[in-house]
C-alpha cells in the first residue's frame, strides 16, 4: 500500500529564483526556503504561468533579478483575490544611501496580505516612513545554511592562542565598517601584542593598507565557514544593516558578536549574543575576551539557523492559506 501522495501539498510562487554560488542574503534565503518547502512536499515555482496557491514576493536591488513583481501579482489578484501574498522586506534607503528603495517597497506592498521584516529595527524604520504597523506583519530573523555554518570544530582560544576576531564582506563600501576595522588593526599593530588577531575575509577599499590584519580573498559556503570556525569572535561595524546574513554566518559558527551601535538590525543579535564596541580598544577587547565563554555558551544554546528561518516562513505561509 502506498501511504505517500504524489500530489504536492500546495504550490507556492516565489519571485526570486535561486542561483548557484554566493549572491547575497536574498539568494541564500530563497535557496533555503525552496529546499525546505520542497522537502515538505510543496511545489515551488518562480513564475505565475500557472496559478499558485500562495505568492512570496521579495526583491533584490530595485527588482533586478526577480522573475515577477507587483504589477504581475496585481493582475493575478484582480482575477483571484483569494490568493494570499507574503511580502518579505530586507532593505531601505538609509543603508543604500539611495532615494528610491523606500518608495519601491511601499508601492510593492500594495499587493501584500502579510509583511515579513528581517529585523524589528527595519520594521520600525519603515513605520516612520510608510508602513502601517496595524497591518499584519512578522519579524523573521535571517539564518544561514546549517549544512555549512555550524559550530562543530570551533573552540574557545587556548591559553597559548590569541583572541582571533573576524569579519567578512563581499562589498568594499566604507559603510561596511572599514573605518572601525582599521582602528582595530592599528591598535593591534601599535600594541605589538600576541594576544589579539584580526582576520579580514573578502574585499575592502583599495585605499586601505592593513598593518597587522591577516587577509583572505572572498569566500562562500563551506570554505567561508571553515575560516570562520578558526576564529573566536565576529566583529561587525556595517552601518544600518536591515538584517545581515553575514551576522548569521558568524554566529552559527559559534562566534559571539562585537558590534557597533549604528549597525541597525545587527544590534538585536548583538544584545543577545555579544557586546557593543566601546570607545577604547584597550578596554573593549580585554573585556570581550573575558566575557567570551559566557557569551558563547548563550549563543550555542539558541543560535540563529537557516532551518529555523525556513520553518517560520513555512508556518506563516500555511497560516495565511488557512485564514
Amino acid at each position: 500500500m502506498n501511504f505517500f501522495s504524489s500530489s504536492p501539498v500546495a504550490t507556492v510562487a516565489i519571485n526570486l529564483r535561486p542561483r548557484p554560488g554566493s549572491w547575497g542574503g536574498a539568494n541564500q534565503w530563497t535557496t533555503q526556503l525552496t529546499r525546505w518547502l520542497s522537502y515538505h512536499g510543496w511545489s515551488v515555482r518562480y513564475d505565475l504561468k500557472k496559478i499558485p496557491d500562495v505568492i512570496v514576493m521579495t526583491h533584490t536591488g530595485l527588482a533586478a533579478g526577480t522573475t515577477f513583481g507587483v504589477h504581475e501579482i496585481s493582475e493575478l489578484k484582480n482575477k483571484h483575490p483569494e490568493i494570499p501574498c507574503l511580502h518579505r522586506i530586507n532593505d531601505n534607503d538609509l543603508r543604500k544611501e539611495s532615494s528610491t528603495m523606500n518608495t519601491f517597497l511601499a508601492e510593492s506592498h500594495q499587493v501584500a496580505d502579510h509583511t515579513v521584516f528581517v529585523s524589528k529595527w527595519l520594521r520600525d524604520y519603515h513605520a516612520t516612513h510608510w508602513f502601517d504597523t496595524s497591518k499584519p506583519h512578522s519579524v523573521i530573523t535571517p539564518g544561514a545554511d546549517p549544512r555549512f555554518f555550524h559550530p562543530i570544530g570551533n573552540h574557545l582560544p587556548s591559553p597559548s592562542e590569541p583572541l582571533r576576531l573576524v569579519t567578512h564582506h563581499w562589498s568594499d563600501h566604507w559603510n561596511k565598517g572599514f573605518d572601525v576595522y582599521q582602528e582595530i588593526d592599528a591598535w593591534i599593530a601599535a600594541q605589538q601584542s600576541p594576544n589579539y588577531e584580526l582576520w579580514i575575509i573578502g574585499r575592502w577599499p583599495k585605499e586601505i593598507r592593513w598593518k597587522a590584519a591577516r587577509t583572505f580573498s572572498p569566500q562562500s559556503g563551506e570554505k567561508l565557514a571553515a575560516l570562520l570556525r578558526q576564529c573566536h569572535g565576529y566583529v561587525s561595524a556595517s552601518r544600518y544593516e536591515p538584517g545581515a546574513m553575514h551576522i548569521a554566518e558568524g554566529l552559527q559558527c559559534g562566534l559571539p558578536l562585537l558590534y557597533h551601535p549604528d549597525t541597525g538590525g545587527t544590534v538585536e543579535q548583538g544584545v543577545r549574543f555579544g557586546m557593543e564596541i566601546q570607545d577604547d580598544w584597550g578596554v573593549t577587547l580585554p573585556f570581550f575576551a573575558q566575557q567570551l565563554p559566557e557569551l558563547r555558551d548563550k549563543l550555542l544554546s539558541n543560535p540563529p539557523s537557516g532551518s529555523k528561518m525556513a520553518f517560520e516562513y513555512h508556518q506563516l505561509i500555511q497560516k495565511m492559506m488557512t485564514a
